[in-house]
């Protein structure tokens, strides 16, 4: 067609109408955001000339995004989670916080409710004959470096399969296998005694996979383990590490990985009396360095849909 209307009052007038700019009534923020994304998504129709069959081709696919609930995974995938921690480092660096753990994408499959143990956790619940022991430990600290007492570590991460429990296609999974949550000791101390994980693909026949094989990219994550550390003095951080020596620590289609967040794997020995399932086992330390809060608020708080359960 190449023709271009976006500037025309026609399509401006329509723009203000759809945004229902005209009206003091709704939500002015809301009606901003859309006003400004459906002007960006109509200039791009114009701009790359886009035909009809390829905006209802857009149209379908994210009915079927939604049918697969794979929207969030998608974020993911396509920068969107990355974007936001860049635009916070960029934030942090403004207001002159330095340092700290740094914070990575969250993902899209947390679930809240995991009981809160002191000190330490033993969080694989089922058994996975292709999983070995393994022992995260760390000590959670403050800017100033001193121990931070009564932090709250969470953790959790997929199973040799690379699903997560909640969410395992296979039912297999016990709630809250692979998924912990620990209060610091007084001296900052934080354990969960644990499986190794792999890495996972998204649902090879899912929405996400389905534009990533056009876009030719793949869908894998490299092994890796999520992270929530809060603090009622210290700022939300929401981070994850790789496991170290997964040759996809580099090629993350979710673009998580950050340089201090590759932790060493120690091989070690006395697993049985910890009460692994084995005497040899791996371990990760993990320390953790929160950061202040701003003007007395923790900034890192972000509110979005997540899955709940009680154990």
């Amino acid at each position: 067609m190449s023709v271009k209307v976006f500037d025309t009052k026609e399509v401006q007038d329509l723009l203000r109408a759809a945004a229902n700019l005209g009206s003091e009534d709704g939500n002015a923020r809301a009606k901003q955001i859309v006003n400004r994304l459906l002007g960006d998504l109509f200039k791009a129709i114009d701009d790359l000339d886009m035909t009809p069959d390829e905006i209802w081709a857009g149209v379908h696919y994210f009915n079927k995004l939604g049918q697969d609930g794979e929207a969030a995974l998608l974020a993911a995938g396509l920068g969107l989670e990355k974007f936001l921690d860049i635009r916070m480092d960029a934030e942090d660096k403004a207001a002159d916080i330095n340092g700290g753990t740094p914070r990575t994408i969250e993902g899209p499959l947390y679930v809240a409710g995991a009981p809160v143990r002191d000190g330490v956790a033993k969080i694989d619940v089922n058994p996975d004959e292709d999983a070995g022991p393994l022992v995260i430990r760390g000590t959670v600290t403050g800017p100033d470096g001193q121990p931070v007492a009564g932090a709250v570590v969470e953790c959790w991460h997929a199973n040799s399969k690379g699903f997560y429990s909640h969410f395992d296609p296979t039912g297999a999974q016990s709630d809250f296998n692979l998924r912990g949550a620990v209060s610091t000791d007084a001296n900052g101390k934080y354990e969960f005694r644990t499986l190794m994980p792999v890495g996972y693909g998204c649902p090879p026949h899912g929405a996400t996979q389905q534009l990533l094989n056009v876009l030719a990219r793949h869908g894998n994550r490299p092994a890796h383990v999520h992270f929530f550390a809060t603090s009622d003095k210290y700022r939300k951080l929401t981070t994850q590490i790789n496991i170290e020596g997964d040759p996809l620590i580099w090629d993350d289609f979710a673009y998580a990985t950050r340089e201090d967040l590759i932790p060493h794997v120690v091989e070690k020995t006395g697993g049985t009396a910890l009460g692994l399932k084995a005497d040899e086992y791996k371990e990760i330390e993990f320390n953790i360095e929160l950061t202040p809060r701003v003007q007395g608020k923790d900034n890192q708080l972000v509110n979005r849909l997540r899955a709940s359960a009680t154990a």
